[in-house]
């Protein structure tokens, strides 16, 4: 079966950075990307079916030889995207946002939930487009959670495709056992890394910063391309990303697009579209 990507589009310059980018992967792992467009009524239909087809000409001309459909569908689109998701089979949603006041403003609670219970990972983007190169740079928060074996598994795949550099970056912990827990984690990760033959780097926040800082600090130092985050909502170093955590990453000032995956029973890389 071929790998769908799902690209959930309202026709704004958001949602084209999240077509560019689900067109650049999807031709790096031949891969079909379906826009989705969610209308209010059944009036809408044909309106939103001739504004799909200028956007699979878009998505054409980033590269002529993605396969590329759309579908409307009638409802809630923040209510609507994991259920698309659902019955179409896709491996990942590219989603656009608007930046911390319009994610505010225009999906609230709901698009915090559509990543909170899809067990489908998001690359959530701003107006920012893809590199030519792909993601060279990223950035991975770590904490003490075993969830992040996951996380680094569609990290070291990812980093595979477009060659990139990986940083590792962990909580600056003053209690010595939580700090040797961390340092094992950070051991851990790195022969991980290691073994799958990718470039990264390791680096603990500076002292009296939290993780959040650090990893902004660190994004801009880097020149980040991708952030990587675990959605977990209880034991994370990281905090709860229901809150303004996960906010704050998705619509960072520097418009760098987020990796957000959900932590589930089995590892996500069994399986992964990502897997070589």
């Amino acid at each position: 079966m071929k790998t769908k990507l799902l690209v959930p589009t309202d026709f704004t310059n958001e949602a084209h950075s999240a077509i560019q980018h689900a067109v650049k992967l999807g031709v790096i792992i031949q891969a079909e990307v379906i826009l989705l467009n969610v209308v209010k009524e059944k009036n809408d239909i044909s309106n939103a079916t001739a504004k799909l087809a200028d956007e699979e000409k878009w998505a054409k001309s980033i590269n002529e030889n993605i396969e590329v459909r759309s579908i409307v569908r009638v409802g809630n689109i923040f209510d609507d995207i994991g259920d698309a998701a659902s019955e179409l089979g896709v491996s990942m949603i590219f989603m656009g946002t608007h930046g911390a006041s319009g994610w505010q403003k225009i999906t609230g609670s709901y698009a915090l939930k559509v990543i909170t219970n899809s067990s489908v990972p998001f690359i959530v983007v701003q107006d920012q487009l893809m590199n030519d190169t792909g993601y060279d740079s990223i950035v991975v928060p770590l904490d003490l959670n075993n969830e992040t074996k996951q996380k680094l598994e569609m990290v070291a795949n990812i980093a595979h495709y477009f060659d990139s550099e990986v940083h590792l970056i962990t909580p600056n912990e003053s209690d010595e056992f939580l700090s040797n827990k961390l340092k094992a984690n950070r051991i851990w990760a790195a022969k991980y890394l290691k073994g799958k033959k990718v470039k990264f780097t390791t680096q603990i926040v500076d002292e009296g910063d939290n993780l959040l800082e650090g990893v902004f600090k660190l994004s801009a130092k880097v020149e980040a391309d991708l952030i990587a985050i675990m959605n977990l909502q209880k034991n994370s170093l990281m905090g709860i990303l229901g809150s303004s955590y996960q906010q704050e990453i998705i619509a960072n000032k520097a418009k760098i697009p987020v990796l957000c995956l959900n932590p589930l029973k089995s590892t996500i890389a069994s399986g992964s579209i990502l897997v070589r």
